[in-house]
Formats: structure tokens, sequence, C-alpha cells
């Protein structure tokens, strides 16, 4: 059975999964909505339409997945709802304090269409999600820690470019070595979120914005910016396409804990990332979970799932017996 998968936005995420969708035999691209108008989007794979999102109001019997690649600030809490209530969904929020939110409006929704909605798939959330959950029950007297970067975040870059006077922007997380060191050693620091990870912005600015209000508003950005000591650059659009085209990222979840009737073993369990593609590798991840939303609809689940919720086997395309014989 090939799974149609239609994709909700035609940026780098996904452009992205648009990639995605060639690696997995099991899948086609069906069409990519845009909000835009669609003459002006033109996509890689030959045959595929592109659509305006006012279609997808009746187009249920021709896609088993809608893919949602907007943004996490103000696209997602609004969409991943409403195209719930006709579909099958997967999406990448990424505003780590608005989980719980996201997931009680997507689970209304997709249970009362009888639809499976996954939510926050990615590195993290998603991957480094599921690392830290193995890590906590294999060591449960430990510590948790979460670096991320050097890299270009897609959240927080886009949520700089929705201020008002920004053409565009890039947002590099950059963790604290001093402090991923700490942790590496087993010394278990008690850290800060300021003492943990820097943030650093290369903005270009309209002709004529108010730049101090620009940096004021980064910096005092809640869930994003404020929290972090944060270094605003504002820079030329030439500037940015020779110097910050790439959209690489990475990162680690790190747990140190102790085994023993008297805890005189110390362990580190450590998983990392490394990431030429921020946007690729996002978009490969919620490609498997795509496939997870349609099997668990047909086996009849619904309602909003994390990758906590799903076991392994349903992301992927093989059968039971080929990952017992070959990845067991």
């Amino acid at each position: 059975m090939t799974i149609r998968i239609g994709i909700l936005g035609y940026g780098n995420l996904g452009r992205g999964v648009e990639s995605a969708i060639t690696q997995n035999s099991d899948m086609e691209l069906t069409a990519v909505f845009t909000r835009r108008n669609p003459e002006h989007v033109s996509v890689r794979t030959a045959g595929v339409k592109v659509l305006h999102a006012d279609e997808l109001e009746h187009m249920q019997d021709a896609i088993d997945v809608l893919i949602l690649c907007g943004g996490s600030a103000t696209d997602l809490p609004v969409q991943t709802p409403h195209y719930a209530s006709m579909y099958n969904v997967v999406d990448s929020f990424d505003t780590h304090a608005r989980i719980p939110e996201h997931f009680a409006a997507v689970d209304a929704a997709a249970k009362a269409a009888g639809k499976v909605g996954i939510i926050s798939c990615g590195w993290d959330p998603g991957m480094f999600s599921l690392n830290r959950l193995y890590a906590n029950v294999i060591l449960p007297e430990g510590h948790d820690y979460t670096f991320w970067g050097k890299g270009v975040s897609q959240g927080h870059s886009d949520a700089v470019r929705r201020i008002a006077g920004v053409k565009d922007a890039r947002q590099y997380t950059i963790p604290v070595p001093e402090a991923v060191e700490a942790v590496r050693s087993g010394a278990n620091p008690e850290l800060t979120t300021r003492q943990k990870h820097t943030r650093e912005c290369f903005v270009v600015a309209e002709e004529g914005a108010d730049l101090a209000a620009i940096e004021n508003e980064i910096r005092t950005m809640p869930n994003y910016f404020a929290d972090y000591d944060t270094t605003v650059h504002f820079i030329t659009e030439e500037e940015m396409k020779r110097d910050h085209s790439g959209l690489p990222h990475g990162g680690c979840v790190i747990r140190t804990g102790k085994t023993g009737l008297n805890r005189e073993h110390q362990h580190v369990i450590e998983y990392s990332l490394k990431l030429d593609s921020n946007p690729e590798f996002t978009a490969s991840v919620i490609a498997a979970y795509a496939r997870a939303a349609y099997r668990m609809n047909r086996e009849g689940m619904a309602g909003c799932k994390t990758v906590f919720d799903i076991a392994p086997a349903y992301l992927s395309a093989k059968s039971g017996e080929e990952l017992r014989a070959h990845l067991l």
C-alpha cells in the first residue's frame, strides 16, 4: 500500500519532506499546498500539483497523511488542530513550553474526526525526547542535560522573521563549551538556561526599520530569547546570502547516573547529532512518523500522539520479521 502524502507549506522544511519522500518507496507525494499564489511555487517532483491551501477543505479522499510545514510561532497552533479535523496530520511543533496546550487542541480535533495527529516530530522535540526518556528509565537516579548547536534554529529564525521590520534572519544556538565539558566529566553541575547556551542572531532589516526596537523585541521574546544571553547583528542581504545560506545544526542529550547498592558505579549516556541540513533531517524524521500515523489510523486509533506513544516498529517500512532478523 502506497501512502499518499500532502505537504502544506513549501519552505525549507517542505522541500526537505519532498526530498525525504523520494527515499521511502512506500510513499508518494500527492500535492503541495501553499497560502501563496500556486503559480509562483515550483516543486522539484515531476507531475506533482501545487494547489492553494483552500483546496484542502475537500481533498480528504486523495491524501492519507498531511504534513504541516509551517512555523511553531503562529502557524501550527492554528493549522494542526484545524487540519486534524479532516486528515491524519504530522507537525514539528517545537515550542517546548506550549506542547501540552498544543497536544490538547490537536487531541480534541483528531478524536472527534477519528484521525491521528502526531505533533512535535523532529530531533528536538522528537529524537532527543526519546533519548531523554530511554536514559531516564535506564538510570532513574541521575541528571539530564541537553545541548543544542552550534547551528541554525529554524523555529527561532522564523520567530525573528515575524517581527515587524525584519526582512530576513538566522538564529544560531551555541552551547557554552565549559558547561558541556563539566557534564561529560560527570561533575553533575547545576546549570541555568543562561549558563548552558547563548544565542546569536543575524538580521537583515527593512529599509528605515527601527533597529533598536527590533533588537529589544528579539531579546525580550518569551519562550525564545528572554532567558538567554542574546547577541544581535544587523547585516546586509549580500552578507546573509554569502555567510548564512546553510542550515546546519546538531547537539547532544546526556544523562549521568549511578548504579549499585552503594551507588558506586557512574555512567554517562550520550546521544549526539551532527547535521549538515537541519530541515532535511527534521523532514526525514517527520516522514517516518507519517508512516506511523497512517498505520495507526488504519488500525482504528485516533487522537493526538507524540513520539512517546508510538512503538518503533510503526516507523519502519520493514516487516516485523525483517526487523527482528536484521536490526534486533
